[in-house]
């Protein structure tokens, strides 16, 4: 018996106060009902004008400080300019406020000391409370004071108020937590932003044949190839067989285009001159804004491309006119695929490319990203560990980053997003990432972003309408073993605008129906999967500011494809564990055969007798059986999504090495004895799974063999048995001959053999293909 995984690495539900204690109630009493309410005192600082010169040049260079306590925010500075103009929030989190007295100073930026222009004073007690949907707190003008609260010249426009995180100006605003992040850019880096993944359309390029080529040589007949290449990815088709100036070919080559379709699509016509050596015999370039799209399966119109060739006159290359040479082709993106860009087993959006070909949603999923604990220190800083820790969550075309929590183990975001559901059948992935791009990170060099952890939720799991409160283990598999780098806190709401619609999807196929009228290849959408997850990662990471390459390769789980022993070890047990459950049926029949029970043996025959009987009953009696079963199992039903289980995945059981190979280079980097002890190993797990599978393909094998005349004897004793069968089955009641069946297997111990029975020993005897195996 399986031992339950640790405590420790286990979901747990939690009660916690979301949206002020409404969530219960109407959902339009709070925007952000899902995260618990947090409360802030935000300062915008909007300009100031008439502001006195205190340079020896008769200008200034002013910029505006807040300060609350021991937290101090400041605006960006202008030179020489008396009327500024900021326009920047600042927001203080009333947990940590440790002042009664809010200062807002303006100053002149100066080389050696900053000098003091003016200020005005707030007291916290009198600052107003807003709530959306409230319009905004319009700005006022509030004449500066000298240090003894005498008035000075010039004036500052702010606004001052209490709000949370639901307030407008909360993604924008400067959080008192950034204190020791410098610079606009960095301050962008920390700031929540929604991303689009690009618009990804499966090209085929079907190219047919090609006329009047001109090879230099005339005399040896040409092997002519088609290269196609479409910004990073190129392809290329076999060598025509018809080698001459006239070649043909009719391949398809697929590519991943993303829109706004920058680069063109380059075709070049080469002639294999020599084994590494290639002659271009022509080459044109297509602009895909203005290839055709296509829906359906209905072929596209075909067209002839003229060729262009490059000739080198007098050192110069130049276009040769009289060259008339073209390509005969049918280009076209496919709009009625999903280009996948996720594995398929978590995917999170299963649309066609073409929007005209989607179905209206069948409703919303709402996410509130509390706050995470216990995090682990990714980085030191100042000598001591810290973590700067983010949430992205990916659902759909839709990508969402928090705010970066600074210096925190346990950061609490507080934010609630959105997205339409399409299909239940699909995942959100949530993960957990350190800033490594804040305190000059980018400097140290190839910075990359931390993985902490990351969460799957699959809806067609959750009930509708209900709020799924629970803290997730963050598990991350690294070379000394699975280890748990904290917990984030998330509430999941899945709400359904229409049951029927959503049961409905259950009747549909998975992938939209080209996927199934023109299939493409594994290996073609393993390449396609690839270049998908490149150009969505290179357009995020050039996002401003960006989502960077290891954070969407992350969440898109690149890398689950290569090779893992403990990967393997898994699949195999799980298949063991599904046939586990048609062994325990055997055993089962086996034990009412034998009259271990003989009350069940005894209650088994009467069911069967009276199904012998009444033959019509047989089939509700199974139904009515299995509807039983599901209502039994309803009292254990699971209560919480399910999550990471490291035991399913022998993630806590895997040796050392094994996860030192998973995380090894490819191609490897160890030396030749690990190689050679680590590819002994592949081949004993490889050979487990292919006696299973092998032994499965066997008892497959003897059953075609019965009418096979493989075995000239089995089969003619076979047919014999079925034309006795068949006349015996005639002349006598069906229900005679189940009956006598029936009991003749349930028959009771005392009347059975140790040794295995006639038709088991005839079926063990019959050949099957492995003898032909070498």
């Amino acid at each position: 018996m399986q031992r339950p995984p640790p405590e420790d690495f286990l979901l747990k539900e939690t009660k916690p106060h979301l949206g002020g204690g409404k969530v219960s109630g109407d959902k339009l009493t709070s925007t952000y009902d899902l995260v618990e309410q947090m409360q802030y005192l935000y300062v915008r600082v909007v300009k100031a004008k008439e502001l006195p010169a205190k340079d020896v040049t008769g200008s200034c260079d002013p910029y505006a400080e807040v300060k609350l306590g021991n937290y101090k925010g400041t605006t960006r500075h202008f030179e020489k300019k008396t009327n500024p103009e900021w326009n920047q929030v600042f927001a203080f989190s009333k947990d940590r406020l440790q002042a009664s007295v809010l200062e807002v100073t303006v100053k002149d930026k100066d080389v050696v000391k900053d000098d003091f222009i003016g200020r005005v004073w707030f007291d916290l007690n009198e600052v107003p409370k807003r709530v959306p949907p409230d319009s905004p707190l319009a700005p006022q003008w509030y004449r500066l004071e000298d240090r003894k609260g005498d008035k000075v010249k010039g004036e500052l426009m702010l606004a001052v108020w209490m709000g949370t995180q639901a307030d407008e100006a909360f993604p924008e605003a400067w959080h008192s937590d950034a204190a020791t992040v410098g610079g606009s850019d960095a301050l962008a880096n920390i700031r929540s932003k929604v991303y689009l993944s690009p618009k990804l359309w499966y090209l085929r390029v079907n190219v047919i044949e090609a006329q009047d080529l001109q090879p230099t040589d005339k005399v040896r007949y040409p092997e002519v190839f088609v290269k196609a290449i479409l910004g990073n990815q190129a392809l290329r088709t076999r060598i025509s067989h018809s080698r001459s100036i006239n070649p043909m070919w009719n391949e398809d080559l697929m590519f991943v285009a993303a829109e706004q379709f920058e680069e063109p699509l380059i075709l070049s016509v080469e002639d294999r001159v020599a084994p590494n050596k290639d002659e271009v015999l022509g080459r044109c370039a297509i602009h895909l804004q203005y290839v055709e799209r296509r829906l359906d399966h209905k072929p596209v119109n075909t067209r002839w491309i003229n060729l262009e060739r490059h000739i080198v006159v007098e050192g110069e290359k130049k276009k040769d006119t009289k060259f008339s040479s073209r390509i005969h082709m049918r280009v076209c993106l496919e709009g009625g695929y999903h280009v996948l860009d996720e594995s398929t087993h978590y995917s999170s959006d299963l649309r066609p490319t073409a929007k005209q070909l989607w179905k209206s949603g069948i409703g919303v999923l709402e996410l509130g990203i509390l706050n995470a604990h216990g995090l682990m220190p990714m980085k030191t800083k100042d000598g001591r560990g810290t973590t700067d820790a983010y949430c992205v969550a990916k659902y759909g075309q839709k990508w969402v980053r928090t705010r970066t929590i600074i210096d925190s183990f346990a950061p609490r975001w507080n934010e609630q997003y959105t997205w339409e559901v399409f299909d239940p059948c699909t995942v959100i992935t949530i993960g957990v990432f350190d800033n490594c791009h804040l305190h000059g990170g980018d400097k140290a060099g190839g910075a990359k972003d931390s993985k902490i952890g990351k969460v799957r939720i699959r809806l067609s799991t959750l009930e509708t309408d209900r709020v799924y409160t629970h803290s997730y283990p963050l598990l991350v598999l690294h070379p000394n073993g699975v280890k748990k780098m904290g917990e984030i806190h998330l509430a999941v709401r899945f709400t359904c605008s229409s049951l029927l619609n959503m049961m409905h999807m259950y009747s549909q196929p998975l992938l939209p129906k080209m996927h199934y009228i023109h299939p493409l290849t594994v290996s073609q959408l393993d390449s396609l999967r690839h270049q998908a997850t490149q150009i969505v990662s290179m357009r995020l990471s050039r996002a401003e500011p960006p989502l960077r390459k290891e954070v969407v390769e992350y969440m898109l789980d690149v890398g689950s494809h290569m090779w893992s022993m403990r990967r393997s070890k898994a699949n195999f047990f799980r298949i063991m564990g599904v046939l586990g459950g048609l062994i325990a049926v055997g055993k089962w029949f086996d034990q009412i055969c034998n009259w271990r029970s003989p009350v069940t043996t005894i209650l088994i025959h009467i069911l069967f007798i009276i199904l012998v009987m009444y033959p019509e009953l047989i089939l509700p009696t199974i139904f009515l059986y299995l509807f039983l079963i599901g209502i039994w199992y309803y009292r254990w039903r699971p209560r919480q999504p399910p999550h990471m289980d490291t035991r399913l995945s022998h993630a806590d059981s895997a040796h050392p090495d094994e996860l030192d190979e998973e995380f090894d280079t490819f191609p490897t980097s160890r030396p030749n004895d690990i190689v050679r002890m680590r590819y002994d190993r592949l081949r004993s797990i490889a050979g487990r799974i292919q006696t299973v599978v092998g032994d499965l393909a066997t008892q497959g094998e003897r059953l075609q063999s019965l009418l096979s005349w493989r075995d000239p004897r089995a089969t003619s004793l076979f047919v014999l048995f079925c034309l006795i069968a068949a006349i015996v089955l005639y002349v006598t009641p069906f229900q005679v001959v189940a009956l006598l069946a029936g009991i003749y297997v349930l028959r009771h111990p005392r009347f059975r053999h140790k040794l295995p029975s006639v038709p088991l020993n005839f079926f063990r005897r019959l050949p099957a293909r492995t003898d032909c195996m070498l």
